[in-house]
């Protein structure tokens, strides 16, 4: 039996909500037309934290270096304490655009690489160091999008939005990833896109044009369900004092309407039993 959950309001007057992120008490997230990042605290105190073209991914290295990886554009920024961009990196050698993004305890950076394959788009999953090397560890993937890491800090999952499932990797000594595998087949349309780890191993999925967010076991075993009225459901973060705030990025646009910017965005709150892993 599924449980369905209710959400409520949290933030709005955003353009387009991604990678929501929940670090040192407040909620970051990013809104690429606006050219922002964002953090809110519960209180819904929104701030501006830094500004850089079209951003999407979130990530922190083990110093706080801030790491920012953009959408419709191949490259990822680097960004100090001060919200001031250190560095930004053209990865346009392996991609035409990124996505999402996320960082490993260890510092490794697993971005997503977006192709165009004739009228048809692909890509694959790029490893990242700070000095701009760039390593593809994974490939043909029917659209990566996004990025988490299993409690067991051993495996790396990724929503693959086209193909309805989460795929999961075992990381290498190396840094790579191992063979691919099956983490779950999503029910009927789910297209996933968002994607974040709770402490039993199981994920939240954002799937856009269903408009729900699903709690899923490995294996494809769906326990929740949180559907919203409107827009897309885009990415889902858990967070909180105690970690058990699902926070969910709801944007209302169209594929044709985000490429040219037009969209209208906000952020969803729900109270969920089991708490966030940390990563992301």
């Amino acid at each position: 039996m599924v449980t369905a959950i209710e959400a409520r309001p949290f933030v709005d007057g955003i353009v387009f909500g991604e990678g929501p992120r929940w670090r040192s008490g407040r909620l970051w997230f990013t809104d690429s037309p606006a050219g922002t990042v964002y953090s809110v605290g519960e209180i819904g105190d929104l701030a501006t934290e830094v500004e850089v073209e079209r951003p999407s991914g979130l990530g922190w290295l083990p110093d706080g270096t801030l790491v920012v990886s953009s959408l419709f554009a191949p490259t990822v920024h680097f960004v100090d304490a001060g919200g001031t961009v250190i560095d930004t990196v053209d990865v346009s050698d392996a991609a035409w655009s990124t996505n999402d993004l996320v960082v490993t305890a260890d510092g490794r950076i697993f971005v997503d690489l977006y192709q165009h394959y004739g009228t048809a788009m692909g890509g694959g999953i790029g490893l990242l160091q700070r000095n701009g090397d760039l390593r593809v560890v994974a490939t043909d993937l029917a659209v990566p999008n996004g990025l988490g890491v299993l409690p067991d800090g051993l495996t790396l999952v990724v929503n693959e939005t086209n193909g309805s499932r989460v795929l999961a990797y075992s990381f290498l000594s190396d840094g790579g990833l191992g063979e691919q595998r099956v983490f779950a087949d999503l029910p009927g349309d789910c297209h996933p896109d968002g994607l974040c780890v709770d402490a039993e191993g199981a994920v939240w999925v954002g799937c856009y044009d269903t408009g729900e967010f699903l709690r899923v076991r490995a294996g494809g075993e769906v326990t929740h369900r949180i559907s919203v009225d409107q827009g897309w459901a885009v990415a889902p973060c858990l967070g909180g004092a105690d970690g058990r705030t699902l926070y969910m990025a709801v944007n209302d646009t169209t594929h044709e309407g985000l490429m040219a910017g037009t969209s209208t965005g906000w952020i969803m709150q729900a109270r969920v039993d089991v708490p966030g892993a940390g990563s992301p």
